[in-house]
């Protein structure tokens, strides 16, 4: 890895006078707990995928104000000195749980807990859903777009279309773990291990005096890479043909053509038949255009020949939904050792939060792995067990199920204690790995794209009747 550029800085500002305010009034050391979570899933999905968790470790284990970084707050005349020395002295000491990156994961269900001095778990706010958001948001697409090319290899060609360069690394990053085979961003592969692929662009053909010197031009050079861009000039008409008569000739032993314009479907068919006619019926076909899950579930649908699909904008963006939506909110504070439930209610419905200290477990069948629910329950409370449990629907609460022959997994493990970082992150390759792994134990009518299922997420009884308590306290 490079240098890498300190974040600490990189918050909201109201972060910085909230902090200033909790040590005007002595409130420096009192505990709270905050839970990071989202509350719907992009593209109207059955799932989100957790994703951006070792770079919020990175930011964390970085964090320390700088003298520039005291000054510059110095000179916005809000901040006491003592503060400021404060600052200087900073040192994380937080304990932070979470979901480990490539997890399916629901809304309302805790992605990360935080619990230490109010002051550090608040100022963290920012980075962790800057990190967790972003990353979640492109591995959520991603995977949508893999699955939709139903087994077909998908890489990931958004780099100059991304937002920024950090976009387009991290998204590099998220789309592996959401299946991608690859990128074309080069700093994601060596900083990140995300395997790069690549060829050639049409300026490369029209620098050659004709199309088939740039063909085999390219060909000699990388016959073990021979994957020929044919659409610069005419597809049909000379693109492939060029490319049929460089394969003769030099018989590279990784022979394809890439189609980046036209009618994917149609292009694709034609050329097929003529590889095959020629007697190449292993030369692979990739496609590009501007492509999202939909498309390539319409082209798949039409027949087109297609062997993997080099996917930019619409992965990379997120284009149909740029905004995950993640949130971070107190949830509980420490009081003579005591755990104080805290609630946010709001009109809404939907944005009134779930108090207290939780965990998140995951229920699964014993007979096929799948996973039947998630339970978010208090702290103290002992995972779900037993010959059976009860469930209720989370859209309809008087809809009840009863679960059995099931085991339970905790969701979240140990990230931090006491500011010491306990977990390693796994590799990208073993994250994808897992990724489609948890994936697999997902129900069919979950992954639908329109109107999946909705997956149970329930709360305790326990947790349930705090919830309705807390909130009928505030009606008087």
């Amino acid at each position: 890895m490079q240098n890498k550029l300190n974040t600490t800085m990189l918050t909201d500002f109201y972060e910085l006078t909230m902090s200033n305010g909790y040590f005007a009034k002595n409130m420096q050391d009192q505990i709270a707990y905050f839970d990071m979570f989202f509350r719907k899933v992009p593209d109207g999905g059955g799932f989100a995928i957790a994703a951006g968790l070792e770079q919020l470790i990175e930011c964390l284990t970085d964090l320390r104000f700088s003298g520039d970084d005291i000054d510059y707050l110095r000179s916005k005349k809000l901040f006491s000195e003592e503060f400021l020395e404060y600052l200087r002295d900073f040192e994380f000491s937080c304990d932070i749980w979470a979901i480990p990156e490539g997890t399916p994961v629901f809304p309302g269900e805790p992605l990360l807990t935080v619990r230490g001095p109010v002051i550090q778990s608040q100022f963290i706010e920012t980075i962790m859903l800057l990190q967790i958001n972003h990353q979640s948001l492109i591995a959520t697409k991603a995977n949508r777009i893999v699955r939709a090319a139903k087994g077909r290899g998908v890489m990931e060609f958004g780099t100059r279309r991304a937002q920024g360069a950090s976009g387009a690394i991290y998204g590099a990053r998220a789309s592996y773990i959401g299946g991608c085979v690859g990128t074309a961003c080069a700093i994601a592969d060596r900083d990140y291990h995300v395997p790069a692929i690549g060829t050639m662009a049409h300026s490369w053909i029209q620098m050659f005096p004709s199309e088939y010197e740039a063909f085999r031009a390219y060909a000699e050079t990388y016959p073990n890479n021979c994957t020929l861009l044919v659409d610069t000039y005419n597809t049909l008409q000379s693109g492939v043909p060029n490319a049929i008569r460089v394969f003769q000739e030099l018989d590279p032993p990784v022979k394809g053509i890439r189609i980046d314009s036209g009618d994917i479907t149609y292009l694709s068919k034609k050329a097929r038949a003529m590889l095959d006619e020629a007697g190449f019926p292993d030369a692979s076909i990739v496609v590009s255009n501007s492509f999202d899950e939909y498309l390539i579930r319409d082209v798949l649908n039409q027949g087109a020949c297609i062997d993997s699909f080099g996917v930019g904008e619409r992965l990379i963006t997120s284009r149909s939904e740029p905004v995950f939506g993640g949130v971070y909110k107190l949830v509980a504070v420490e009081r003579d050792g005591e755990i104080l439930p805290k609630i946010k209610i709001s009109d809404n419905v939907e944005k009134i939060t779930n108090p207290g200290f939780k965990k998140v477990y995951r229920l699964y069948d014993k007979t096929s792995n799948k996973a039947l629910a998630d339970v978010i329950a208090l702290h103290d409370e002992e995972e779900p067990s037993g010959e059976s449990y009860e469930i209720f629907d989370p859209q309809f609460v008087w809809k009840k199920k009863t679960l059995t022959n099931f085991y339970t997994r905790n969701l979240q493990v140990p990230i931090f204690e006491k500011g010491k970082l306990v977990y390693q992150s796994p590799s990208i390759s073993g994250i994808r790995d897992y990724c489609k792994a948890e994936i697999d134990t997902l129900w069919d009518e979950v992954l639908r794209f329109e109107n999946p299922h909705t997956y149970y997420v329930d709360l305790t009884k326990k947790l349930w009747n705090l919830k309705t308590e807390m909130i009928e306290s505030y009606k008087k």
